[in-house]
């Protein structure tokens, strides 16, 4: 047999290899634009360079304590400085970013402590009380490192002696920090939900988080030097990657410690805002600001959200507002968002109605993730591309995580036939474009047919009345399951639920219309996506 002459002493090198990381883009930046504002964050303001000798600091600070590959820094913060330092200063030790979820109560978070076997905890004043309540459930003892900010200084409890600033200023601005030593060591570790037992700890590597970066900035048009404002939690799949993207592109991180309508029209107005990114929610705060909160700009700012689609009213009211939006798909699981609907210009001159149906898909994959296809999870057979036969959605590919952290059973489950099951159950259309019918324990079976919740709520969303709405199966007797919709009004309107089955009842086949309806706000989590679990426990009641 012929040797392979393209194998014959071409051997990989440091001189034709390294392993892909995100943490490389900062140094570039650093060296590339020297006075290119990284951080705006209230008064303060740091240039790419102020902005990687911090994140140095901190790391060489991290390994002075002895911080280092196989272990766990936890975060409890903001969308602040520390937080994208902590990007960078954490994986340039080796060591792993877990950032938790400040909307957290004390059992879930020291059970994350435990579970990551957390080594440092950096905390933000604002959380001191819900984090000193965790760490005496915990069994692990963490250092713990304090913040206050600056900016925005907070009452609560001092926890530590040891200060971020004082901690950071010790630092070595020259921290001769180290490349992975594999491409495949993990960078980060954020934690599922939970709703239906304790949280899944999904880690990251750093090759998919560096081909995230690559993108992200691609899908959402971000060209040299972007202002992006942090509307979106950083602990949410680390921001969906991009306090490591825009380093990319030498982008400009405005910092937001709260999600107000002012702050964020002053941010877009003051510093001319070109990007920003988070779930519906956040729309609704801005277009529901009272008229002393708003501010003019004129500029066009581009709007990434994530989520179900909202309705075509919100969508036409932010476009004249001057937001662009782009919706985006993914989950924990694939780094945040790893499908994009794609717009074709050609569509614009579709009627509105095919335009309205072309916006609720969530589209096709990132160029960096390799397979997206809807697939039957029983024969893992792909189902025909008719935008009607339904399968559950599946990744493949550098941008779904690496697996489960100490899960080896949940990992298999969800790389099961060498697909990552996401378990949200969709349609493929013939153009290859996936649209999302429901989550797989979200589907209602009612006397043998099966009703999808989020067509449901799609004809709830087109009552003009309806801010926020979600269904979810009622136990029956005589049917198993039954669809019942809560239904949260906008300020002012009244609706009774004669009125609301009445409108379902023109739009939809009446078996899948909501037998029982209840008015009341629809609880979401901190990311704004809507808790069906704990409206499914309510429909029980």
């Amino acid at each position: 047999m012929t040797a392979n002459p393209y194998e014959q002493n071409l051997n990989r090198t440091p001189a034709n290899h390294q392993p892909l990381t995100p943490v490389t883009f900062l140094e570039r930046a650093a060296k590339v634009y020297p006075n290119q504002t990284a951080i705006i964050h209230g008064n303060a303001r740091y240039t790419y360079p102020e902005f990687y000798t911090r994140a140095r600091r901190l790391a060489s600070a991290l390994a002075s304590k002895y911080v280092g590959k196989g272990d766990t820094v936890s975060v409890m913060l903001a969308n602040t400085p520390p937080m994208l330092e902590a990007h960078y200063g954490v994986p340039m030790t080796g060591a792993v970013l877990h950032s938790i979820n400040t909307r957290l109560d004390a059992p879930i978070i020291a059970f994350q402590l435990d579970h990551a076997d957390t080594k440092v905890l950096i905390v933000d004043r604002e959380f001191s009380a819900v984090v000193k309540e965790a760490l005496a459930q915990a069994k692990v003892k963490p250092l713990i490192i304090d913040y206050q900010d600056p900016e925005f200084p907070q009452d609560g409890e001092k926890l530590s002696y040891t200060e971020y600033e004082e901690l950071v200023a010790g630092g070595d601005p020259e921290f001769a920090w180290k490349m992975p030593d594999d491409e495949w060591d993990a960078i980060s570790l954020n934690y599922t939900s939970g709703t239906t037992g304790n949280p899944k700890g999904v880690v990251y590597h750093h090759r998919g988080a560096g081909l995230m970066c690559y993108s992200n900035t691609i899908a959402t048009g971000m060209g040299r030097f972007p202002v992006y404002l942090w509307t979106l939690p950083m602990f949410h799949c680390n921001g969906w990657c991009f306090p490591w993207s825009l380093s990319t592109v030498a982008g400009t991180h405005v910092c937001l410690r709260w999600v107000r309508a002012k702050a964020m029209y002053d941010a877009i107005a003051d510093h001319e805002v070109t990007h920003l990114s988070g779930a519906p929610i956040v729309m609704s705060v801005l277009l529901n600001a009272e008229p002393e909160e708003c501010r003019k700009f004129h500029h066009t700012v581009a709007f990434n959200h994530a989520a179900a689609p909202p309705p075509q009213s919100v969508l036409n009211a932010m476009a004249a507002a001057g937001f662009k939006l782009t919706h985006l798909y993914g989950l924990t699981e694939t780094y945040g968002p790893a499908v994009i609907n794609e717009w074709n210009p050609a569509w614009n001159d579709l009627p509105p109605e095919s335009i309205a149906d072309k916006r609720i898909r969530q589209g096709v994959r990132y160029v960096t993730l390799e397979e997206l296809t809807v697939m039957d999870p029983k024969t893992m057979t792909h189902v025909p591309a008719d935008g009607e036969t339904l399968g559950e959605v599946m990744f493949r590919g550098n941008n779904v995580m690496k697996g489960y952290l100490k899960n080896p059973k949940a990992t298999d489950e969800a790389f099961a036939g060498g697909w990552f099951h996401s378990g949200d159950l969709g349609v493929m259309h013939p153009d290859g474009y996936i649209q999302l019918k429901d989550r797989s324990k979200d589907i209602i079976i009612s006397g043998g047919e099966n009703i999808s919740s989020i067509e449901v709520e799609d004809v709830l969303y087109k009552h003009p009345a309806v801010a926020y709405c979600a269904v979810v199966a009622k136990p029956d007797e005589k049917w198993g399951e039954t669809p019942c919709a809560f239904v949260e009004l906008k300020s002012g309107e009244s609706l009774s639920v004669e009125e609301i089955i009445a409108f379902c009842r023109e739009r939809l086949a009446h078996y899948k219309c909501p037998r029982h309806v209840v008015f009341s706000e629809v609880p979401k989590t901190s990311t704004g996506k809507i808790q069906k679990f704990k409206l499914r426990e309510m429909a029980r009641d």
